[in-house]
């Protein structure tokens, strides 16, 4: 009982520390007791260290120990990688030796399956290029996503690489590099996750997650096994039923279940790890799936959290970033089916014309408002920045737009098919053509009652374009979603 026990609390312990670590920092959480036992741990427990520290050595111990921890968890090594390795091959050498003899074929090649996946993934997540921005890549880099003129803007170059920023991009101080859709900097992969190895990335946790949660089960109905063994009427999902006719109470159920666990240490312990640690790697997917569906990064849903906190006091305003179309207004419709202008060569000329530079993408829409910031609260001149009309005050995040939402399968699909053609060829040679104004000549007309090749043509290609506009659409607004779920993010990031 008393190892059994200590095992139970240090692995607690762990996670608990952890997930303090991780998420109590985070805006969202401010006013709760998560944040308030960040701060204890973290600010007023290190300050009394320093005040000692002070006193005692002139603040040398704490200046190498600080040292050394940020070493250990932002530098660029693979320690946490190796420790990650060895807690998977540790616990299975623990796990398996006692457990594989009593499994079924078809547990065994379950069990084969998950333990081989996450080192697959993690091998593809580790050694994969998250998408490094360099001069060879950034015309094509560039080309995948528009600037929406409210986390990114064009024109921005990295202080630390030189060149350009194309949108969605970061630079990450750990890799010394800008890294393309950059979501954040992971430890355990010793590697930044971003366009190219986000879809790896997802594997990895969705396979760990499923190896903690089966390996969870099949301890579970091993040690239950073993407990049965001893006590024919004892069931783990029945701690109430009654053994040798008394009821079992909550304290016998429990020493019965350690019973079970002491017969074999390996495979109790490992289970009660995967116990309390499956339910934080499947948070941590969770998490970043939420992310796909609201169409945002780790990195992107930290900005949009700082312009939740400048829209709090007043000081984001936002205007259109086109000006409003020639042609007469249509019917209203609620805020949520309003749609985005296509980057068409009309729009790409007006925009031009009124400052806003405008480079073709693959992505299926285009940015209609731009969003700003003021350090006395008071909206901008007119005439300063892109865009045209008065700017107008933003309260909340719903009243922007989130241009890189296109709905969840959309989103998905931009994770896990790289450079998949949102907007094909087909489609811009549609667009080319519709802007010629008449400008061509004027196709002769066939015969009454008969069809030329041309129209034949012309007929095939309407109907390409219908069912494009059906599969694709116009794409609508999407609105930034930063609840308090939305809020939780690696402690790398």
């Amino acid at each position: 009982m008393g190892v059994i026990a200590q095992i139970a609390l240090g692995v607690l312990a762990i996670a608990f520390m952890t997930f303090i670590a991780f998420f109590g920092r985070l805006p969202a959480l401010r006013h709760t007791p998560v944040a308030w036992l960040h701060r204890v741990i973290w600010v007023a427990i290190p300050s009394w260290i320093l005040t000692a520290d002070g006193r005692l050595s002139g603040g040398r111990i704490t200046a190498w120990a600080g040292r050394t921890g940020h070493f250990v968890l932002y530098g660029r090594h693979p320690t946490v990688l190796i420790f990650f390795l060895a807690l998977l091959g540790g616990g299975e050498v623990l796990f398996l030796p006692g457990a594989w003899p009593r499994l079924s074929a078809v547990n065994r090649v379950g069990g084969a399956l998950a333990i081989a996946l996450p080192y697959l993934f993690l091998w593809l997540s580790a050694r994969a290029d998250p998408g490094t921005v360099t001069a060879a890549s950034l015309p094509r880099q560039l080309a995948h996503y528009p600037y929406d003129y409210a986390l990114f803007h064009p024109g921005q170059t990295c202080r630390t690489c030189g060149l350009p920023k194309p949108a969605r991009s970061k630079h990450c101080g750990v890799c010394g590099r800008c890294v393309h859709r950059m979501d954040h900097h992971c430890v355990f992969i010793n590697n930044c996750v971003g366009y190219h190895n986000q879809r790896w990335f997802l594997l990895l946790l969705l396979s760990t997650a499923v190896l903690t949660a089966y390996g969870a089960a099949v301890g579970l109905s091993l040690v239950s096994a073993s407990v049965r063994q001893r006590r024919p009427a004892w069931s783990l999902w029945k701690p109430a039923a009654a053994v040798a006719g008394k009821p079992l109470s909550w304290p016998d159920w429990l020493l019965l279940f350690t019973v079970g666990v002491q017969d074999d240490v390996g495979i109790g312990s490992v289970t009660l790890l995967m116990l309390m640690t499956s339910p934080l790697v499947w948070g941590l997917l969770g998490y970043h799936v939420y992310l796909i569906y609201c169409g945002t990064t780790t990195n992107e849903s930290m900005k949009w959290q700082d312009w939740q906190a400048e829209m709090a006091e007043g000081c984001a305003f936002k205007r259109a970033l086109l000006p409003p179309s020639p042609s007469p207004a249509p019917s209203p419709a609620p805020a949520d089916d309003r749609q985005r202008r296509r980057g068409s060569p009309r729009a790409t000329a007006t925009a031009a014309a009124v400052g806003v530079p405008r480079t073709r993408t693959r992505w299926p829409v285009e940015p209609v408002q731009v969003l700003v910031r003021t350090e006395n609260g008071r909206p901008p001149a007119v005439t300063s920045g892109p865009g045209v009309g008065d700017w107008e005050r933003v309260w909340k995040l719903r009243d922007v737009e989130n241009l890189y939402d296109l709905g969840f399968w959309d989103n998905l699909i931009d994770v896990f098919v790289p450079d998949y053609p949102f907007r094909d060829e087909e489609e811009d040679d549609d667009d080319d053509d519709d802007d010629d104004g008449g400008g061509g000549a004027e196709k002769p007309m066939g015969k009454p009652g008969t069809m030329t090749s041309s129209d034949l043509e012309t007929g095939s290609k309407n109907k390409r374009k219908t069912r494009r506009n059906m599969r694709i659409k116009v794409k609508k607004t999407r609105k930034p979603k930063t609840s308090a779920a939305a809020s939780l993010v690696n402690a790398a990031t």
